[in-house]
């Protein structure tokens, strides 16, 4: 394939609301993207949006969108949705997606009504931002106005030592909880597995990619992984990493490192190429008040999937 022409588009899109983690908030969400112009006509398109609170370096991002606009030109040349040239698999036309909230403790009863009216199964919240014992206390008041059938996944982005990690997995039992994310501070296998032990829901590991190693995925510690493709600098690197991780028996969740709609597109093209039967963290578009393409279209907390050739981006002005 002849690339004649490239071109690097940066963008500032501010938030609705602070973004707020254990680590911090920021209220902008700075990258560009990369456009390729091929011989025959095609565009390709990928996003570089480093985040260091998540472990994306410049060079990871860099890489990762250049690999989505080779590949986005890749699948349009062979006639094929992004996610059925990665998987070998006929098209998969959406994947199911978690909602988005924020902290645990700006969180309310009307806020899961409103996730229930939405369609939505699984509300995220983010932990580990407050006292561990008003934390918990929120969490026990959040469940019992939990809608029928709803579900929470917890991501503490490791705030805790030991101690609070296990005072708050110990306060989880028989809780509606779907998943804790990173609770550890000083995550190792062997504490890993200690509070996985006392939890009667998975464990899992997004930023702490120090861990994956061979013993590992020989022994797993935790019952799931979280997949940011940004930060493993491509999506071909994110396939190899889920395809080992099920093969090991984990849960793979394809989540965003809130990008603009150019790299959120390929993490969902990704999520329905590895684990399409799974709930992902892709509901990020609507935190933004602007964004660099078309937003994606979440019905029923589903999210639906271009059916056109390649990764079905659509730019606005001055991105089209």
């Amino acid at each position: 394939m002849k690339i004649v022409g490239a071109d690097w588009l940066p963008y500032a899109l501010p938030l609705k609301r602070p973004w707020q983690t254990s680590r911090g908030e920021f209220n902008q969400r700075e990258g560009r993207l990369l456009r390729l112009q091929s011989a025959d006509g095609l565009t390709g398109w990928g996003d570089c949006a480093p985040l260091p609170e998540f472990g994306i370096s410049e060079a990871s991002a860099t890489a990762f969108a250049e690999e989505c606009a080779h590949l986005d030109l890749v699948a349009q040349q062979a006639g094929l949705p992004l996610n059925a040239w990665l998987s070998g698999e006929p098209p998969v036309g959406f994947v199911t997606v978690n909602r988005n909230f924020g902290p645990i403790l700006k969180c309310s009863a009307e806020a899961l009504i409103d996730t229930a009216n939405a369609g939505f199964s699984l509300l995220k919240l983010k932990v580990g931002v407050g006292p561990v014992s008003d934390e918990i206390a929120a969490l026990h008041q959040l469940a019992r106005s939990l809608p029928t059938g709803m579900l929470l996944r917890l991501d503490a982005n490791r705030a805790w030592n030991f101690a609070d990690a296990q005072t708050f997995v110990a306060s989880c039992a028989g809780l509606p909880i779907e998943g804790l994310e990173e609770p550890l501070s000083e995550p190792t296998p062997d504490l890993l597995q200690k509070l996985q032990s006392i939890a009667d829901f998975p464990l899992a590991i997004d930023e702490s990619i120090h861990l994956l190693d061979t013993h590992f995925f020989r022994h797993p510690p935790v019952r799931r992984i979280v997949i940011k493709p940004a930060r493993h600098g491509g999506l071909l690197a994110s396939v190899e990493l889920a395809l080992r991780a099920r093969a090991s028996g984990l849960d793979v969740v394809i989540t965003s490192s809130l990008e603009s709609a150019c790299g959120l597109l390929p993490c969902a093209h990704l999520a329905a190429a590895v684990a399409p039967g799974g709930i992902h963290g892709l509901a990020t578009a609507d935190w933004f008040t602007d964004d660099t393409g078309a937003t994606p279209c979440i019905v029923g907390g589903q999210f639906q999937l271009p059916s056109s050739p390649g990764l079905g981006f659509q730019g606005l002005s001055p991105f089209g």
